[in-house]
Formats: structure tokens, sequence, C-alpha cells
């Protein structure tokens, strides 16, 4: 393993010396001239076409309104009678406009922003017209409630749909990422072997050592690769591999901003606070994210049932339901379901 030299440049090929460990369909043997490769010479590995690319910065800016004079005041009689006079979402006024069942307005949605869906049974609905093309999302949740599996059928989706994608686990083995999805029937073998996924597994150590080398070189393996959507699971790792909360901040967000420099679709994992369910451990990610997705467990007030529970804490530029739904964690996935309540 090799780290930053004194003049700050890196002389490790991190991805494909990951993927040779993986032992993927294409392993060759050991050749210690392809550590200093270029990374020009992943594309014999990987194929594909480039990506489109997304603007220098991806940072969204709110200007305020014009015409605010100095005088004006939006509550000229009393909050209340503003209130009932606002408009409400879908064009009517007065009042607080009314839920559905699924959470949400059921008015149209209409968005000029590509969309994809999560793959989630019961999840989708509860996103209208689905998640903004390349948002960055995280899934928080505590050890058991199936944030892995989250992301391997996040990739299973887009799979099926003719995408490529990339896995990226600094927690599991190539070997046992494969098999958990073979397992579930989502062949993931046989699109590794169609070059329609790349899975990689990196010790989380090392990647913290060759952070800058990948955030500079992953926005163009994806475009490279033709990969829409990433996971990384988890996140977590890599920031428990900082002590300086100012460090990883910045570590985090660099890293989180490459992502959206590619222009993929990701998911990240993330471990929960042990003291809350809804934050993340560093309480980093859910501010970086454009989605957060909660996964939890839920006891009933007499203490005799756990039930897992999903609730959707933001989406930006969709609109979604508020509500925490029950989920099922299965040999086949989950499923969320959208119209039971937790108990």
């Amino acid at each position: 393993m090799s780290r930053e030299d004194d003049t700050g440049n890196e002389d490790d090929d991190w991805f494909e010396r990951a993927l040779r460990r993986s032992g993927g369909p294409d392993e060759e043997p050991d050749d210690p001239e392809r550590d200093h490769a270029s990374v020009d010479s992943l594309e014999e590995t990987f194929g594909g076409e480039a990506g489109d690319g997304v603007d220098e910065s991806g940072a969204r800016t709110d200007e305020p309104a014009d015409g605010a004079g100095e005088d004006e005041t939006p509550f000229g009689d009393d909050f209340a009678t503003a209130f009932r006079n606002a408009p409400a979402p879908g064009g009517a006024s007065g009042g607080v406009p009314g839920g559905s069942e699924g959470g949400f307005e059921e008015d149209s949605f209409e968005s000029v922003i590509p969309r994809v869906d999560i793959g989630i049974s019961g999840l989708d609905g509860m996103i209208q017209e689905g998640v903004p093309e390349r948002s960055l999302m995280v899934s928080i949740g505590s050890a058991g409630t199936g944030k892995t599996t989250f992301g391997l059928q996040f990739i299973y989706h887009g799979l099926q749909r003719g995408e490529s994608a990339v896995f990226i686990t600094l927690e599991e083995s190539y070997e046992r990422i494969i098999q958990s999805a073979d397992d579930k029937g989502w062949e993931f073998s046989k699109y590794e072997e169609k070059g329609q996924l790349a899975v990689v597994d990196l010790d989380p150590i090392e990647m913290a050592n060759s952070l800058r080398s990948i955030r500079s070189e992953l926005p163009d393996l994806i475009q490279e690769f033709g990969a829409s959507r990433l996971v990384l699971d988890s996140v977590s790792l890599l920031e428990m591999m900082y002590d300086q909360p100012s460090k990883r901040r910045s570590e985090v967000f660099n890293f989180t901003r490459s992502l959206k420099d590619a222009g993929v679709t990701t998911m990240l994992t993330s471990e929960a606070d042990q003291s809350t369910p809804y934050v993340s451990r560093h309480g980093i990610v859910e501010y970086l994210s454009d989605a957060v997705f909660v996964l939890q467990y839920v006891r009933g007030d007499d203490f005799r049932e756990t039930r897992l529970a999903i609730e959707i804490q933001k989406i930006r530029d969709a609109n979604h339901s508020r509500e925490t739904k029950p989920y099922e964690l299965t040999n086949e996935g989950i499923s969320v379901y959208q119209q039971a309540n937790i108990f």
C-alpha cells in the first residue's frame, strides 16, 4: 500500500489493484508495472463510453426575491389571516393543504428534471415521479436494518433497465457482495461478465490514504465505464479514518462533490448515531446529500414486537411522503408497505 509523497503525488493505481484483488472475470497475474499504470489503461479493463458531466460546481444558489422593499411585510394583518389566504401548492387558496393516503399531494408534480426510481417496491410509490437523476442519496440505519441490501437493490434496478453500475464496498468482500446478490436472484455475476457491473472492494484505510487520487480519478473512471448508478457501502468507515472533525468534514465534502461532478446517481450507506436513528454517526452526510432515507427499528408500547420502518427525511426537488412506513427484509430484498401502518 502506498501513500502520498512529499510533493503530493501518488504512485498507486487504487482502482485497478482493487479489481485485481476482487478476482473479477478478467483477472490477470500481478505485474509490478501495472501499479504505475495511468488512468487511460483502465479503458481496456472496463470499456464503455464516457457519460455526460455536470456543471463545474454543482452548487445551488437561492437568490432573494426582487422588489421586496424595506417597508413591506408579508403579513399585513396577522399571521392567521395571511396563512388562510396563502395559495396552496396546487394553486388553490386558503388553509392547510390536505394529505393523501401516500402522505403527499396527488396533484401532478411536473418537472423537466430527469428522474429515476430506487427500485424498491412501495418506496418508489412514496416518491412522486422519482428521485432527480444525479442525486446524491444516503440510507442511514443501525446494524441489521438492510442498508447494504438497499444499495444492492438500487443497483439491480438499474441493471435491469440496461444501465451500467459500480458498487464500492468498504465493509464486505467482493465475493460476499456477488454471492449475496446472486442468492437473491439478482445475478450480479452475470451482469459483471457482460461488462455492465463493476464490484470493487477497498480497504477503508487504503481508501483514506489514497483519497486525493480517488477523488481525481473516480469521475473519469465512472464516465469511461458508462455507469449511471453508484453505491458506496459504507461512508461511515471512511469517516472513521479521520480523528479531527474538520478534516473529516472537508474530506467527505470533497469526495461527495467529486461524485456529483461525475454525473452519476449515487447511494451512500451510513451507520446511524448510537443515540438516535435519525442522524448519521458523524452527522455530516445528511447535510451533503440530496436525499436521505432513514431505516430503523420501531418497538410497540408493550415492547412485545419489533418492526422495521422507513422514513424519507428529505428529497430535494421532489414531492414525497412524510410518513413512516413498515418494511420487510427478506431473501428477495426490501419491500415497503406503503398503505400499512407500523402498528
